[in-house]
């Protein structure tokens, strides 16, 4: 496949993620997942979950798993448009809607979509997380990991998040969960 047409078909995948992704760029991932790995076969399930990790630890926002994405498939060029793809629209929109929404603060139609749209991000939220953990593979004990770690981070948001990622791999190592 030439290059210019896998940019193309990075944009076609990667923009209409972006005007989803009410929640977050986490929102879209179990889509994100079906669309690179199920249906285009850009990567390997293994490979999904391994560049996740890598955008997760790096700095910047999570979102630039597609930059990870788009340069394993076309290079820098493919990191550009990948990151254009799923930042602009949303970002566009953000934009034009934030300019309207102040207007109309306290109208019913707005309380209602704000109520509305809640759940409809925490859901989008919930299928991301568990698209990972379906793809990573792990066994009960990774779920319990995942779920105390949560649990950890709803009571304590103050906790450093390396501290928690720390505690959950030496917890999985000794149960067996994960390997060194």
């Amino acid at each position: 496949m030439r290059d210019d047409n896998i940019l193309w078909l990075l944009i076609v995948v990667f923009a209409p993620l972006s005007l989803l992704s009410i929640g977050g760029w986490v929102s879209v991932l179990a889509p994100m997942n079906q669309e690179v790995v199920e249906a285009r076969g850009w990567l390997t399930q293994r490979e999904f979950v391994d560049i996740f990790a890598i955008s997760r630890g790096a700095p910047g926002p999570g979102a630039l798993i597609v930059a990870l994405i788009g340069w394993k498939m076309a290079g820098w060029a493919g990191a550009i448009v990948g990151c254009l793809a799923i930042f602009v629209p949303s970002s566009l929109v953000c934009f034009l809607v934030g300019r309207v929404w102040n207007r109309y603060r306290g109208a019913t139609w707005h309380s209602a979509l704000e109520i509305g749209l809640a759940p409809v991000g925490v859901g989008l939220l919930c299928a991301g997380g568990l698209s990972i953990m379906r793809a990573a593979g792990g066994g009960i004990g990774a779920w319990a990991i995942a779920f105390a770690a949560s649990a950890v981070f709803i009571a304590r948001p103050k906790i450093h998040p390396l501290l928690i990622l720390a505690a959950g791999g030496a917890i999985g190592v000794a149960m067996g969960q994960l390997t060194v």
